[in-house]
């Protein structure tokens, strides 16, 4: 029986909202054909995801596993998957992903951590299903879903300035995709998880020191307000890995540990890298319009320069998330185009750091002997990126198009520093724009850099000084990055000219020092914080973990409950001497 027009445009609303399915119009001149057509494909599409609509209608969360379950997967309904399914390393040929399932842990599953927020408000899951077995058996890769189809993605990337040809998820798992209840769809992914064809010499596996590092780290990123991939749970088991943390030739065992890990997308600049290196270019074309269709919503599929706006867009973006990594001193430490999300969003944490002193120097990553990925180099490591990236895209452009996307990459040094001085305008707490800028925060930065002035708190503690403090040079012991930055020969010079700079505006103590308080957090993941907390979860005592994982969750926040813990205090002495490398 043919359905009434009401009928099918309540269903059609209903549907659209609770599977995010394709906007289906209702002007139709009375034909509903192609109405009801529609009407009876996402009833099925609802039928494969019950829960959804009950979450839509109870407006509560899930208490168990068996009543959630993995959305439709437009990766697998538009990617054909590798048909060899032993694993096994080897060379893949044009697919982007191979089946493959995690390998499961030998010994007894702890959970060291998980994300409540996550839960509840990306999983739409109740924080009391951390608890139990199920959940535990799920992120640890030990138990499959149903309805979850595991796969791992081939890549390539330039490493360290050189192509290194097919790398690809060596240890990574995705899982599946979810569309949550507000219509927001995550792809879950395993790290840590087991071998894959993509694993080369390795084993497959993660330590605990590294993953914890990452689950806190996209966590921390992302309260930051940092665009970055985000971590569900991180797991620990009594399976033996062997490794040599700083290649000095003294390997051990350590614990194999597993990440859960969400992202909109983990495509990367190596995953068109590799098809374009290959020759694979009716491959390229279909992943890089699957790319614009999917996740650049801006850009018309049928405009003949859709994959100039798609370059265009990812510069923009990458030029922005350098100038944010900048701005709260964080240092990637490992970023090869592989480690370079199409989205501009930060993934695949190996060894990072944030800066405590001031060292435009910083390198986190000991492996990287000659520096090429300091802090400092960043930006320029990004328009690296961005050349890479345009020479995957080369073969999809006419010459014209190959001539105007040189203009674009060289517009990126340009919004770079335009958003480098628009986020540092507001840690100063400027409401304009002002031609002495440049010098005023050239300045400040260079006299953190010639006394080694810690980076976060000598922010945080400039939105502490009201407009007497600052106009009488007045600074508390308290502020102890302040007190070093009073050192330098010039303080009292930059001083009157950050007064005369803040007074020039009609503003208030208070509405100043809440912008800055808003935006310079006094709270980041130190590496002596994590090393804290990874020393004690070595010995099974999680709970600075999870301390970590709550204060990471307010940075900009004063908790005055946590002011025992000395995180926000100077680091302590032993703090310099710790080193992060690529073995993990």
């Amino acid at each position: 029986m043919a359905l009434s027009r009401t009928v099918i445009t309540r269903k059609l609303v209903i549907f659209a909202a609770i599977l995010n399915c394709t906007c289906i119009s209702t002007e139709t001149n009375g034909d509903f054909s192609q109405c009801e057509a529609d009407v009876e494909i996402e009833e099925k599409k609802c039928s494969r995801n019950q829960i959804w609509y009950s979450a839509f209608h109870r407006h509560d969360l899930i208490a168990s596993l068996d009543s959630w379950g993995f959305s439709d997967s437009r990766l697998l309904d538009n990617f054909e998957v590798e048909l060899e399914e032993r694993n096994y390393v080897r060379q893949v040929k044009n697919v982007l992903f191979s089946k493959v399932l995690p390998t499961p842990l030998q010994t007894t599953v702890k959970l060291v951590a998980v994300s409540s927020d996550l839960l509840e408000n990306v999983l739409d899951l109740d924080k009391s299903i951390s608890e139990t077995e199920h959940f535990l058996t799920f992120v640890s890769g030990n138990t499959i879903l149903p309805g979850s189809i595991p796969i791992s993605h081939r890549y390539g990337g330039h490493q360290f300035g050189e192509w290194s040809d097919q790398l690809g998820d060596g240890r990574a798992h995705l899982l599946g995709e979810y569309v949550n209840r507000n219509g927001d769809r995550w792809e879950l992914q395993l790290k840590g998880s087991g071998l894959t064809p993509y694993s080369r010499r390795g084993d497959g596996r993660a330590v605990l020191r590294s993953s914890i590092r990452e689950f806190l780290c996209s966590e921390a990123m992302y309260h930051l307000g940092i665009p970055t991939s985000r971590a569900l749970s991180v797991i620990v088991s009594g399976d033996p890995v062997w490794r040599d943390q700083f290649y000095d030739g003294h390997a051990k065992t350590e614990k194999a540990a597993v990440v859960l890990r969400l992202a909109k997308s983990w495509f990367r600049i190596g995953s068109l890298e590799i098809l374009a290196m290959k020759r694979e270019i009716k491959l390229l074309r279909r992943l890089t319009d699957f790319v614009i269709e999917n996740y650049f919503p801006s850009i018309d599929i049928s405009d003949e320069n859709k994959y100039l706006s798609l370059f265009s867009e990812i510069v923009s973006q990458t030029a922005d998330l350098m100038a944010r990594w900048m701005s709260v001193g964080f240092a990637h430490g490992v970023m090869n185009t592989d480690n370079f999300s199409l989205l501009s969003i930060t993934i695949d944490y190996g060894p990072f750091g944030f800066l405590d002193d001031y060292n435009p120097s910083f390198i986190p990553n000991t492996s990287d002997d000659e520096g090429m990925y300091s802090y400092e180099n960043q930006p320029d490591i990004g328009h690296f990126n961005m050349n890479r990236l345009r020479a995957a895209l080369w073969p999809l452009w006419n010459n014209k198009q190959k001539q105007l996307s040189e203009m674009i990459l060289q517009g990126y040094i340009d919004i770079y520093k335009t958003r480098f001085m628009e986020i540092f305008r507001g840690k100063l707490g400027f409401l304009s724009t002002d031609d002495k800028d440049e010098y005023i925060i050239g300045l400040l930065l260079k006299m953190m850099e010639d006394t080694r002035t810690d980076f976060t708190m000598t922010f945080r503690q400039l939105g502490n000084l009201t407009f007497q403090h600052i106009q009488n040079n007045n600074v508390s012991d308290a502020l102890w990055a302040l007190k070093t930055l009073q050192l330098h020969e010039k303080w009292n010079n930059w001083l009157q000219l950050y007064y005369a700079r803040i007074t020039s505006e009609d503003d208030t103590d208070v509405k100043r020092m809440n912008r800055m308080n808003n935006v310079n957090p006094k709270y980041i993941l130190r590496y002596w914080m994590a090393e804290s907390a990874i020393r004690k979860a070595e010995d099974n005592d999680f709970s600075e973990v999870q301390k970590l994982l709550e204060i990471l969750q307010a940075p900009y926040t004063e908790q005055l409950d946590m002011e025992p813990t000395g995180y926000a205090d100077r680091p302590p002495e032993w703090s310099k001497k710790l080193k992060v490398s690529c073995s993990s």
